[in-house]
């Protein structure tokens, strides 16, 4: 397993590399507007901003600002936010936690709501519970996420009053029920359509037949044999969405005020602050490796026969 492991972190030097070419290009090369006059402002003087555009390295040749950027990836260091002066790599950890607490929230949500719909469905096929659960995942998939939580917010927060509007609230969960539902419904759905096509594949094989013919009970069978066996597809969307939640929900964070990964990219791009969208595309990146890697690893636990030589 840990020549597996070493094996994937370095096809992951690639992959990196490439994401910080196309991210450096896009910001550079494509983006439009004007760094420095975003910070000091339509009307300030040639001579101040083209001062500033040295200190910060902005009139060096293209090649070599990129290679300068890359060295430094590898060395740990994201750069410094044009708009704060702090080093990006200490904006990204003052903000994951945030990002952190609502991601595994929303995951736990689509988790606990997604198996069990996914369950039932596929014990059930084709009846009427089916269908209102696979009529509602598909809502689920279907509704944009910012447009459900403005939902939640006018019906929960405006009209019944029983929940804040946003924002972090010093980590009162309240604060966390509305985002973390908004951003788990999308992801519930997708568990439970895969868990029940899943379920109903593994279902008809002959092992769970023989399981019945033995006597055991029907939850027994569902649960002990049918159910692990069919977690290995669910497992890989669980982890992808995982890795996507803890990238940084930018929609969410930015309709809920929260203060995370996602919001603080929205306000780089706005500000044009380079190294911060730079960095947190690259953490985004390096979050996707991660899960990926533990979800692989996790094949093993529920199928022993996988080996990783």
């Amino acid at each position: 397993m840990l020549t597996y492991i070493i094996r994937r972190s370095i096809m992951a030097v690639p992959i990196l590399i490439g994401v910080a070419t196309i991210t450096f290009l896009l910001t550079f090369v494509f983006v439009p507007g004007d760094p420095v006059r975003m910070i000091m402002g339509q009307h300030a003087d040639e001579a101040t901003i083209d001062s500033i555009r040295d200190e910060m390295g902005l009139n060096r040749p293209l090649s070599v600002q990129y290679f300068d950027f890359v060295l430094k990836i590898f060395k740990g260091d994201l750069g410094r936010s044009y708009k704060t002066r702090r080093p990006v790599i200490e904006s990204i950890a003052e903000r994951f936690p945030a990002t952190l607490r609502l991601g595994l929230s929303a995951m736990a949500v689509a988790i606990v709501v997604g198996i069990t719909a996914g369950i039932v469905s596929a014990v059930k096929p084709y009846s009427v519970v089916d269908g209102i659960f696979m009529s509602l995942a598909l809502l689920g998939i279907s509704i944009p996420v910012f447009y459900l939580g403005l939902l939640l917010i006018v019906v929960f927060a405006v009209n019944l009053n029983i929940l804040p509007v946003g924002g972090f609230g010093g980590g009162d969960i309240r604060y966390l029920i509305l985002p973390a539902i908004a951003l788990g419904t999308a992801q519930a759905a997708r568990i439970a359509r895969m868990t029940r096509s899943s379920m109903m594949e593994v279902i008809r094989m002959d092992y769970i037949r023989t399981a019945r013919s033995k006597g055991l009970s029907e939850k027994t069978v569902i649960f002990k044999h049918a159910l692990r066996n069919a977690l290995i597809p669910v497992i890989t969307v669980i982890g992808t969405q995982l890795g996507y939640l803890l990238g940084g929900t930018v929609l969410t964070e930015t309709t809920f005020s929260w203060p995370g990964v996602g919001r603080m990219a929205v306000d780089a791009v706005q500000s044009r602050d380079f190294p911060m969208i730079q960095g947190t595309v690259l953490f985004m990146a390096i979050i996707f490796i991660v899960i990926n890697l533990v979800v692989d690893l996790s094949y093993g636990w529920f199928d022993p026969r996988i080996r990783y030589e």
